[in-house]
């Protein structure tokens, strides 16, 4: 989807991140964009703080996906952070008890970045502004900066987080906007007759880019897909 929107393909290992307005159809484009991974042969790693990984999952379904056969061939891992948003446990291994900034920093530098490279890897974030629930901004900020940011660099993973517009400081979609190789935009239009989807890229390195807003429209299956 991102990619129809650039002359020539993302670079493996970039950072883009979405802001994205609450009402748009951000979610369901995460989990297309995931989806269409998938079936290039990538590897993909959905980070889930809004729902539990079971709804997550009967969705990867819906696009036509074998989940079961793709969780166990370690092409698909649906990380479960909305459990410990309800101050719970993960009932999986895939998943985590805390969302203090950190604990994750220790996590990072013990885990993710001793880990080998993974070009072939996508993380997507559904919703980084959870943070912001258990952190002072500083904090989470920093902790982006400064562990998550970096490892998926240096591993060459593909990473998406997401931002919700309007409800963090200036300083925080600034910082993070400059750590990322591109800033993409899902936002509702209601200026017209009828409410319209709409996504665009606001900045990409190093590729060339559409930068016009582009309407989406959303399948059956929940599906979304750019109006041609």
């Amino acid at each position: 989807m991102i990619e129809d929107l650039t002359s020539e393909p993302i670079e493996p290992g970039s950072q883009l991140v979405v802001e994205y307005d609450p009402a748009s159809q951000w979610y369901n484009a995460s989990l297309t964009i995931a989806a269409e991974w998938l079936k290039t042969g990538g590897t993909v790693r959905y980070c889930t703080f809004t729902q539990p990984p079971d709804v997550i999952r009967s969705k990867f379904i819906r696009f036509g996906l074998d989940v079961k056969e793709m969780e166990k061939a370690g092409r698909l891992e649906v990380y479960d952070l909305y459990s410990a948003t309800l101050g719970k446990k993960p009932n999986e291994n895939t998943g985590v008890d805390s969302l203090k900034a950190a604990d994750w920093s220790v996590r990072f530098l013990q885990q993710e970045m001793r880990a080998p490279t993974a070009s072939e890897h996508l993380t997507v974030v559904d919703d980084n502004s959870t943070f912001a629930r258990f952190n002072e901004e500083k904090l989470w900020v920093e902790l982006e900066l400064t562990r998550i940011v970096p490892s998926t660099k240096l591993r060459k993973i593909t990473y998406i987080p997401s931002l919700m517009t309007g409800v963090h400081s200036e300083w925080v979609y600034k910082r993070l906007e400059g750590a990322m190789d591109g800033v993409i935009d899902f936002k509702v239009d209601e200026t017209g007759d009828k409410a319209r989807d709409l996504i665009r890229i606001r900045t990409m390195r190093n590729v060339h880019f559409d930068r016009e807003w582009h309407e989406l429209r959303l399948a059956d299956n929940f599906e979304v897909k750019l109006e041609r």
